[in-house]
């Protein structure tokens, strides 16, 4: 048994780090900031967004981390449970825009905190670090102050150069979607890594769905399970985003995705997904 990192909480039903979906979707509590793993869409956790929806009462007053949200992130926004959402870019590609995403946030009722890839960056490892922002000559002569009037500059001390101080950013949860992982928490996720190593190293709590779930995973280790709390098994758990090499990209469910909430059939169209 590898011994859990000191300030994680962790899941453990037979001596091991394996959860069902459903415990491990009950990890996640009304205000926590929930950090989504993977990129656009690629490896998404959408089974355990489900699994979120499936939950008697769906945590409210979350604030989203994504480097790229996508897919997963819109059914969120769409049922209600976010009120924030760090993120460079939400959106489904090739396909357009992310439909309740841009309901939510022309309506005023979705506070959108525009990042870009430093900003995310310097404030995932501020926190690392146990500092309350880092400084970059990152957005300096930029216009992303004026999007962000919250991050302030300072006088670094021994140049007087004036510098952008990003804030901290300290996950509650993150969701991270492998390819493989083992009983102890260790994951493999192909080489499109994105910051899920980043997210798993300053979340709180580490949750890791998998394709396949072995009893020791030896090779290729992208993330030790030191930092991970739980790990459900989730075939299949990234679709309709893809999980390259096992399967691609589910165009045609994303477009019926998109026509379902242009026909203001959303509520209608999650219910079928979820089984209800």
């Amino acid at each position: 048994m590898i011994t859990p990192h000191p300030l994680k909480k962790v899941c453990y039903v037979n001596h091991d780090k394996i959860c069902t979906l459903a415990e491990a979707a009950a990890l996640v509590q009304d205000g926590d900031m929930l950090a989504l793993g993977g990129m656009t869409l690629y490896r998404r956790p959408v089974a355990f967004v489900y699994e979120l929806l499936r939950r008697a009462e769906p945590p409210q007053d979350l604030t989203l981390l994504c480097f790229t949200a996508g897919y997963e992130s819109d059914l969120l926004v769409g049922v209600g449970s976010v009120r924030a959402v760090h993120t460079c870019y939400f959106g489904l590609e090739i396909f357009g825009f992310a439909p309740m995403f841009s309901e939510a946030a022309n309506a005023g009722r979705l506070r959108v905190i525009e990042e870009s890839e430093t900003s995310i960056a310097a404030g995932l490892r501020a926190h690392l670090s146990g500092v309350p922002f880092l400084p970059s000559t990152a957005w300096i002569g930029t216009d992303m102050s004026r999007l962000r009037p919250d991050v302030q500059t300072i006088q670094a001390p021994y140049t007087d150069e004036t510098l952008t101080a990003f804030p901290a950013l300290a996950p509650d949860v993150a969701v991270i979607h492998a390819l493989v992982a083992d009983k102890s928490g260790n994951m493999r996720l192909n080489n499109n890594i994105g910051i899920d190593r980043e997210l798993a190293m300053a979340a709180r709590t580490v949750i890791v769905t998998a394709e396949t779930v072995v009893d020791h995973l030896t090779a290729d280790v992208s993330i030790a399970g030191p930092v991970v709390t739980a790990v459900a098994h989730a075939p299949r758990g990234a679709w309709p985003t893809s999980c390259y090499p096992l399967y691609a990209v589910g165009g045609g469910e994303l477009l019926a995705y998109i026509d379902a909430c242009n026909a203001q059939r959303f509520f209608a169209f999650i219910r079928e997904r979820i089984g209800e």
